[in-house]
């Protein structure tokens, strides 16, 4: 019986590295970590200054004390400006990466998929068109091998 050989780890690896999908994982880490420094950018640069006009301007300064004394680091305090400053950079980073790239994506798509239906459909008049014409041709030569037989016997 032949025995078949495993692949080496290496070769397993290199098999790995060399996926399409791997390489698309990469640039996709690169441009995030690049968009995530715009983001903070445009939270610390913009929005932040908006909130501030309220109170402060930097959100990490907003906190609430659960103990009876909070005096710098005294106390137990929560940080609840530093969490709305997070979850302020992730819909930021959500709306744009959804708006800017995951919606016109799936239109485009969307239109690949129909256009590619229609031809589809197209192909298919043209294909049923063509099956109808041999049928005729057919019945028609039946017709008249069958008118000949006919006068041959008479």
């Amino acid at each position: 019986m032949s025995e078949k050989k495993e692949p080496s780890l290496w070769e397993g690896f290199k098999a790995f590295l060399m996926r399409g999908n791997v390489v698309d994982l990469a640039v996709a880490v690169v441009i995030g970590a690049a968009f995530t420094n715009i983001v903070n950018a445009m939270v610390k640069g913009i929005i932040n200054p908006v909130v501030g006009a309220i109170g402060t301007k930097n959100l990490d300064h907003y906190s609430s004390c659960l103990s009876s004394t909070c005096q710098g680091e005294q106390g137990i305090q929560i940080l609840w400006g530093s969490v709305l400053g997070a979850a302020m950079s992730f819909v930021i980073t959500a709306a744009v990466v959804y708006f800017l790239m995951v919606l016109p994506m799936a239109k485009y798509l969307a239109r690949q998929e129909a256009r590619r239906k229609a031809k589809e459909g197209t192909q298919e008049v043209i294909e049923v068109t063509e099956l109808e014409v041999l049928k005729e041709i057919r019945d028609a030569l039946v017709a008249q091998r069958g008118a000949g037989h006919d006068q041959q016997e008479r």
